[in-house]
């Protein structure tokens, strides 16, 4: 079998852009400026050394968080930046649906104006004839044709340039955030031409944050962050490093957060009875259903009181507890190092990200002390055996606890 041939090679790509620092009308200031040395504005480096291939038949996943570079990198290979360093090389005709409606105009009717976006995209009108009726119907517009764009409502506006760009007949397709166009009907529509286009074996690039669309639609995907591909190979390492990532930053960012308003509210603190609050995580941060979540708290009791563990086990991206013990049924007594260790099994989620915070409290309910940033510990479940859409068993999950070797249900 022939190797297939590479139609997108990205090879040592940077790009930044100048940011201007001060405000100059003065031809004079700024000729005094630039002998001075003084630049005027900083550069904002987007892109740094970045560098892959896209085969012919790839469905391709570019992937990273808001300001990673993904868009410049797009417009890039769509050659409408051009890179500082390093070259974009494209075997065949590309099509790019960068931005929703680019290029449309609203004084034009639907038909004017997918003509007109046909031809910015490269396509003599004999070619947008060819493929008019198709880009009506999967649209769904047939009876809006004739009017004035600006009396589409904005889903026929997106449905119509989501339609214009997935029927364009071009070697490679670039597609940026457009998963989420249109209503549920539609939707499922375009999952339909995905599922299609992938089996065709027609090479797109698909940029998204939904980590269920790249594991089921592409083979090949790469992460972007700070400008570096930080990940680049099977989808599927890809999306699981990409929700790792996103596990760390909200919790880290909530908790700095509350350490200073804490601060700032309680500039001097109550006595202090427990301090060096350590929660171990002994299972790995990525697991599948059915290991264990296995965790050991360890603190230290200044005063002769009872204390008791409190934790949770919250879903990240719903903000709702999927476990939460507040038991007291195992307090320890007494000043000194107290070590309580603790196993879980979620055998019913999939495709989910945790949160593990845990509190020390008094036998009267009040918190002691809680995990910091550092001790708030993230944990993502993934079963490689399902599809990602198959998210039934989450509602129905049951969990189970054991506690110094004494199991308890929840």
């Amino acid at each position: 079998m022939s190797q297939a041939k590479t139609v997108v090679k990205v090879e040592h790509v940077s790009k930044f852009f100048k940011l201007p620092t001060e405000s100059t009308y003065s031809l004079r200031t700024a000729m005094v400026n630039r002998f001075r040395g003084i630049k005027g504005y900083k550069e904002q480096h987007v892109l740094k050394d970045i560098s892959f291939e896209v085969k012919e038949g790839d469905f391709f996943g570019i992937v990273g968080r808001n300001g990673s570079g993904k868009s410049t990198l797009l417009k890039i290979i769509s050659q409408i930046y051009v890179p500082e360093k390093g070259s974009v090389t494209v075997d065949g005709k590309l099509v790019s649906f960068i931005e929703l409606g680019v290029g449309f105009n609203p004084e034009l009717t639907g038909r004017e104006n997918v003509y007109m976006n046909g031809a910015l995209l490269g396509f003599s009108k004999e070619e947008v004839d060819a493929m008019y009726d198709d880009i009506v119907d999967f649209a769904e517009l047939g009876d809006f044709m004739n009017q004035k764009l600006k009396n589409y409502s904005s889903g026929m506006q997106v449905r119509l340039a989501f339609s214009v760009a997935i029927k364009a007949q071009g070697d490679v397709l670039i597609l940026d955030e457009v998963l989420a166009v249109g209503d549920e009907a539609f939707q499922r529509k375009c999952n339909d031409y995905f599922m299609e286009r992938k089996k065709s074996g027609k090479t797109t690039i698909l940029v998204t944050h939904d980590m269920g669309a790249v594991k089921k639609y592409c083979n090949q995907a790469v992460l972007i962050e700070n400008g570096l591909v930080k990940a680049l190979g099977e989808p599927f390492d890809v999306a699981n490093q990409y929700s790792m990532d996103n596990t760390e930053q909200p919790v880290e960012q909530k908790a700095k957060t509350e350490d200073k308003k804490d601060t700032e509210e309680n500039p001097k603190e109550q006595q202090l009875v427990v301090d060096n609050l350590e929660v171990k995580l002994i299972s790995n941060k990525q697991i599948r259903p059915q290991e264990a979540i296995t965790f050991e708290v360890s603190y230290d009791v200044l005063a002769d009181i009872e204390t008791y563990i409190a934790f949770s086990l919250t879903d990240i991206d719903r903000n709702i507890w999927i476990y939460n013990d507040n038991s007291m049924d195992y307090p320890s007594q007494g000043k000194g190092r107290k070590t309580v260790s603790y196993q879980c099994s979620l055998a019913g989620l999939n495709d989910i990200k945790l949160k593990l915070e845990v509190t020390v409290r008094d036998m009267q309910g009040q918190m002691l002390s809680f995990s910091s940033a550092g001790n708030t510990h993230k944990i993502y479940i993934n079963r490689d055996d399902l599809a990602s859409d198959d998210k039934s068993a989450i509602d129905s999950a049951s969990g189970l606890i054991q506690r110094n070797g004494k199991w308890q249900f929840s």
